[in-house]
């Protein structure tokens, strides 16, 4: 049976993560269900990962066994027909048989918007996190940079399975654009709540709340109980996955 790999973007407000739940709508859930509708027949949807509740994608990849005889771009068409309007899928391809998103992924980037003005905006609040107190980027520069290279991040999260707790960060910046501060950072692999975390401790940085010294020791204790605050999810996003 021929294996897709679909490149898939959602506004992740309305949903409980990607991962299918019971009486709970998720990305999964509702990819499947429009799979089911083209085919009626079970099609089981492999994501390379599991956002959580309330975050976003702009290039997540999932994988899909379907006998499907009309060519790519009319199944694209056809699921893109019975997927809500907050879930698209970008691009679509058939792919090796033995195609995994999860475990054949090298890399993967997620970007964090934070809304850094003295009023918090409608139009802004369901994809960034509203912060009042002016944001330092040099300090919390500082901060990311020592999360470049390999470490272990027991500190700020936890490993979605195992005990594996070490990480190799290819890249970590904050960049501003009024009036915004965009955390990005890419990765082998990410704990659970990882990057959350992570900006939630920087955010802190940024506002003098914690020194980048306190910041470097919180990461070397590998002590989950010495993360800062966790950010909350609606303004995380998947960004990509490399292959």
């Amino acid at each position: 049976m021929p294996r897709y790999k679909a490149l898939v973007a959602y506004d992740g407000t309305a949903y409980s993560g990607f991962q299918r739940q019971l009486d709970r709508p998720t990305i999964q859930a509702e990819l499947e269900q429009a799979l089911f509708k083209i085919s009626r027949l079970p099609v089981t949807v492999i994501g390379a990962g599991r956002t959580d509740s309330g975050v976003h994608a702009l290039g997540q990849v999932v994988a899909f066994d379907l006998n499907w005889s009309h060519g790519t771009a009319a199944l694209q068409r056809a699921l893109n027909a019975n997927l809500p309007d907050d879930i698209s899928i970008l691009e679509l391809a058939q792919a090796a048989p033995a195609f995994h998103p999860r475990f054949d992924a090298r890399r993967r980037a997620y970007l964090y918007n934070i809304y850094n003005h003295a009023v918090s905006h409608p139009r802004y609040r369901r994809q960034s996190w509203h912060v009042i107190r002016p944001l330092d980027l040099e300090r919390m520069n500082q901060a990311a940079a020592f999360l470049v290279g390999e470490h272990d991040f027991a500190t700020f999260g936890q490993p979605p399975q195992g005990e594996n707790t070490v990480r190799q960060v290819f890249s970590a910046q904050w960049q501003r654009q009024e009036p915004f501060l965009t955390f990005t950072i890419e990765a082998n692999a990410f704990l659970y709540r990882m990057v959350r975390s992570l900006v939630g401790t920087m955010k802190l940085v940024g506002e003098g709340s914690w020194t980048v010294e306190a910041f470097v020791e919180a990461l070397e204790a590998r002590d989950r109980t010495r993360a800062g605050q966790t950010a909350p999810p609606q303004a995380l996003f998947l960004q990509s996955v490399t292959y």
